[in-house]
């Protein structure tokens, strides 16, 4: 059962779809953690100032944005917390697009979407509309202190959700100064590649696909845990809100469909940006 790391709504319209968040993906690859040789005790990270090598209090360290090599501005942890979002339990849809609008490079992490205690009429009709006319709903939400440019499609009995990486943190194609015009190739080489391709096109099927390292890691991990050592790691468990309530579905899509919804998501939607705005200087983040 995967486990449930977010609680809100769906803002569809004047409609709210009670949700529950819960991670689409897992890692199944081999984390390694740093140990002491000869006490195998935890090894830290410790915070050291790189100029002359020594370690720095926690107490004394500032946050800092760096706009020019070597110059930085200096902003406290009050004025961090008030730029934050404010947190909300609410995904508001801004509007809904074609699914194949959205590039793959702005795809960033899924989640699968679960109906809460009366929501799953509603739920099932904005999966099932999803589905019928091909469109994918873009929204925002506020999840661990950040907010995240996201999308909402049907994935069989389930509404996906995929957060999207923000445009400026995109980079386009023409950055990569490919310059690939004056390649050419013959009919030759073109039939024999589409052949290739053909000979080898299949199925998707993710059984055929194992991570063999990871595997063979594990496999020393079950060796050596049969040998004694092996250590026992507490595990937190992590705290999940309350969910929402929904009111009579029929009047809120006739409401909805008048405009009232329209003004709500168009109030919850960011304002454009010109052409000509320049991105703002790159966060680095501790």
């Amino acid at each position: 059962m995967a486990r449930v790391i977010w609680k809100g709504a769906i803002s569809f319209g004047l409609v709210h779809i009670p949700v529950a968040l819960n991670s689409a993906s897992r890692s199944s690859g081999t984390d390694f953690d740093w140990l002491d040789e000869r006490s195998l005790e935890p090894v830290g990270y410790k915070r050291v100032n790189k100029i002359t090598g020594k370690e720095v209090p926690k107490e004394h360290i500032v946050k800092g944005v760096e706009l020019e090599k070597g110059r930085y501005v200096v902003i406290s942890e009050e004025e961090i917390r008030a730029a934050r979002p404010e947190a909300t339990q609410s995904i508001d849809i801004l509007s809904f697009i074609d699914i194949e609008e959205i590039p793959v490079p702005f795809y960033d992490s899924p989640y699968y979407l679960t109906p809460e205690k009366r929501g799953e009429k509603v739920y099932v009709l904005l999966r099932d509309t999803l589905k019928k006319t091909g469109k994918a709903a873009v929204c925002q939400l506020v999840m661990h202190s950040r907010q995240h440019l996201a999308m909402l499609r049907e994935e069989g009995e389930a509404i996906l959700l995929m957060t999207l990486r923000w445009p400026a943190d995109v980079r386009e194609v023409d950055e990569l100064g490919l310059a690939l015009d004056k390649v050419k190739l013959d009919k030759r080489e073109t039939e024999m590649a589409e052949r290739l391709v053909k000979d080898m096109s299949g199925h998707w099927t993710p059984a055929d696909y194992e991570d063999r390292f990871s595997e063979e890691i594990h496999r020393l991990v079950e060796q050596k845990a049969a040998k004694g050592q092996l250590e026992s790691v507490p595990q937190a468990e992590a705290k999940s809100g309350e969910g929402a309530d929904i009111i009579d579905l029929t009047e809120l899509l006739k409401r909805s469909l008048k405009g009232d919804g329209k003004r709500r998501s168009t109030a919850s939607a960011p304002a454009k940006k010109s052409a000509t705005s320049k991105p703002a200087p790159k966060r680095k983040t501790s």
